[in-house]
């Protein structure tokens, strides 16, 4: 991982070994454990509603845009290097990071700090940083946001559901902040391990040739969607040559067991929330492929200059660069909506996340088919302190794309009778509100 935010073992092995944590960075790129695929059912019944305490804040701004930046807590850049790392590498490490400068077409510029350690390590590591990179106001906001919308259950936060994830899930990561690489080498140096340690040294070659640390400034300005769409190269880099490692030197002794393990995901992880995370290394890598089929490395590399800005150029990459997102806003309702209102949240919505969220309720392939014409999306929410309205704006490729999209989001609402309706589909746009209280959702 980078603590931020699957390869195929032999024929068919989605490797989330080779992934990372999500969208805290500053820190790290990761590696999760591997797990089969999650159950994306839909959250359990009853109306999504405020399971924390949240004042509302007077920003005074008239857009989103502008109330995003007014509320923005960025992750802090942290080291999680606190005891040094080896004098020497060990051989097989030097082995691995020959393998990798030899299938990514790059040297090292200056040694990696490498730290073989144990899993309660690594997680006694994230849990060290966790407050700097999930800023606890912040998300706890955001919870309250998403627990209206239903993508997550009223009694889970996201940094609980966050930390979860990390702590149970990662087996390694690299940290830009300080250049340490961290992996679980608690056992046998086999082929898990291996593909584990390429997929950071791939992280760590990244970095050295084309400053990976740049995203830091991407997450200080909580632009979530051009976030989670340079992770998505990021990871899909790391992913792609990994994989490639472990094909062009397989084990001498032909042994890839130990690459299907894993016993799923940590108990309080939402779908939606696994989904999210596990997002950067799927949609990544198969972006990265893309990228290489069409003008091999030096492709690869140019994604990494130049990070892709929106997830709908990572899940269709003939868009990637030239396709950018039309303008969306939601303006200040906190007058209409009463003495008392205030913001409560803002977030750029992109493709997979609203993927994301419809494949709770629908299937899978209905779910990104109604998505695959995103262009442009972001929500707004307020709150008085008791109860919580969001609103999202979204613009789309065509006037069908835009039904497609309201259609699927009304049957997504009548699955599982959230308070929420689709407020209006005019001139490519598709608003929709939703609500703790249905008299709130109809007065707005």
């Amino acid at each position: 991982m980078t603590r931020w935010r699957s390869a195929a073992a032999v024929a068919a092995i989605a490797l989330t070994a080779a992934s990372c944590t999500g969208d805290g960075i500053g820190v790290e790129f990761g590696s999760p454990a591997p797990s089969p695929s999650t159950d994306a059912g839909a959250i359990d019944g009853g109306s999504p509603g405020l399971a924390l305490d949240v004042v509302p804040v007077d920003t005074g701004k008239p857009t989103a845009s502008a109330a995003m930046r007014a509320m923005c807590v960025g992750p802090e850049p942290t080291s999680t290097d606190d005891d040094g790392a080896p004098a020497d590498t060990p051989p097989d490490v030097r082995a691995v990071e020959s393998q990798v400068e030899q299938v990514r077409e790059l040297d090292f510029l200056h040694r990696v700090a490498v730290q073989p350690v144990s899993a309660a390590e690594i997680a006694g590591k994230l849990e060290g940083v966790f407050d700097e990179t999930y800023p606890e106001e912040f998300y706890d906001r955001r919870s309250v946001a998403w627990q209206t919308v239903g993508v997550i259950p009223r009694d889970t936060t996201i940094r609980d559901a966050l930390l979860a994830f990390q702590t149970g899930q990662v087996i390694g990561f690299y940290n830009p902040v300080d250049g340490e690489l961290v992996y679980r080498a608690d056992g046998e140096f086999g082929a898990f391990e291996r593909i584990t340690l390429a997929h950071e040294l791939t992280h760590a070659i990244d970095d050295q040739h084309f400053d990976l640390g740049r995203i830091d400034g991407i997450a200080a300005g909580c632009r979530d969607e051009a976030l989670a769409a340079a992770i998505g190269a990021v990871e899909g880099s790391a992913q792609f040559f990994s994989v490639k490692v472990l094909f062009e030197f397989p084990p001498e002794d032909g042994d890839f067991s130990g690459l299907d393990g894993g016993g799923g995901l940590p108990d309080g992880v939402p779908p939606f929330v696994a989904d999210l995370q596990l997002w950067p290394y799927t949609a990544g890598q198969a972006f990265v492929t893309d990228l290489e089929a069409r003008g091999g490395v030096s492709e690869i590399d140019g994604a990494l200059r130049d990070f892709p800005v929106t997830t709908e150029q990572v899940i269709h990459p003939e868009r990637y660069p030239g396709d950018t997102p039309s303008r969306v806003d939601v303006p200040d309702l906190s007058s209409e909506l009463g003495q008392g209102w205030g913001d409560l949240d803002v977030m750029q919505v992109g493709e997979a996340w609203l993927a994301a969220m419809l494949s709770l309720r629908l299937a899978p392939s209905a779910a990104e088919a109604a998505a695959a014409g995103w262009d442009g999306g972001i929500y707004r929410a307020f709150t008085d302190g008791e109860d919580a309205l969001v609103v999202f704006d979204t613009a789309w490729d065509g006037d069908a794309d835009a039904h497609a999209f309201a259609q699927a989001m009304r049957e997504w609402l009548d699955a599982a009778g959230s308070i929420g309706s689709v407020a209006s589909v005019a001139d490519r746009h598709v608003t929709v509100a939703f609500a703790t209280d249905a008299a709130l959702l109809s007065r707005a």
